[in-house]
């Protein structure tokens, strides 16, 4: 099984970008030890601050990843497009977000992109990753029949 995580504006920033919201660690930091959590699941990552290059890479991967763990920062709230790509690909979807949005700002309350995802997980920081994969790897044991 593969899974790609694609994280969004400003996520290239965590461990320093409101270290009391957001956490101390980075995703570059915590990478190694989500794929050591899943030692049968190849885990990649892309960080994009650029929209049409989240968009493309979901195109790219869209199609052949048997899931994909998006974060889009931002572009959560505002993008039309970026929410039409999640719904144009074959994978699916799982949202993830560090805080809880429904514990922030009024305009961060609302995804665009929810509608398309199989799940959202939000507010447990760097963990909610995790969860995500975890997720995924529950519906690869369901199609093995373990």
């Amino acid at each position: 099984m593969n899974v790609l995580i694609l994280n969004g504006p400003n996520l290239n920033l965590l461990g320093r970008r409101e270290p009391a919201l957001y956490g101390n660690r980075s995703f570059e930091d915590f990478f190694p030890t989500l794929q050591e959590a899943f030692p049968n699941i190849t885990i990649s990552h892309f960080q994009s601050n650029h929209e049409g290059a989240l968009i493309d890479r979901l195109h790219e991967d869209g199609f052949t990843a048997q899931g994909i763990v998006l974060n889009g920062g931002g572009l959560t709230h505002t993008s039309v497009a970026l929410a039409d790509a999640v719904a144009a690909i074959a994978a699916p979807v799982v949202e993830v977000h560090l805080t809880n949005l429904a514990a922030r700002e009024n305009f961060r309350q609302k995804s665009l992109l929810g509608r398309y995802c199989a799940g959202c997980i939000s507010g447990f920081g760097l963990e909610s990753y995790r969860l995500a994969v975890q997720w995924f790897a529950g519906q690869q044991r369901k199609r093995v029949g373990f």
